[in-house]
């Protein structure tokens, strides 16, 4: 099967920094496109980052200027590098990616298990 890990969730202060990593492991031919989705209490799951295989990313407007998403393509793992927190980033984040499996020949999206990101004032 095929598993995305998140690490780099946790407690910080306004105007701070996190750094949020998924690794995708398992019987994999390719990935394509990898992301970051944020999802508050009570709110709709939002799109926060996106990045190709090629290098082309889609930012939301709310954390552009602010986090940068970025992938290292031999260690199946993406990145979200989160600075100038503000209290209203304060969500469970969810690493997502497209997906080949190895001998499967078709491609689905894979969610990791999402992690905390709590910004204080």
């Amino acid at each position: 099967q095929v598993q995305l890990v998140e690490s780099g969730g946790g407690l910080v202060q306004a105007g701070g920094s996190l750094r949020l990593s998924c690794a995708a492991s398992g019987s994999i031919f390719s990935i394509n496109a990898m992301g970051w989705y944020r999802q508050a209490p009570g709110e709709q799951r939002d799109l926060v980052a996106t990045i190709t295989t090629g290098g082309r990313t889609i930012y939301a407007d709310s954390v552009k200027g602010r986090f940068t998403i970025s992938r290292d393509n031999a260690k199946n793992t993406v990145y979200l590098q989160m600075n100038s927190l503000k209290p209203e980033d304060t969500a469970v984040y969810y690493c997502n990616a497209a997906i080949v499996r190895a001998l499967m020949g078709y491609q689905r999206d894979y969610w990791g298990q999402g992690t905390q990101v709590t910004v204080s004032s």
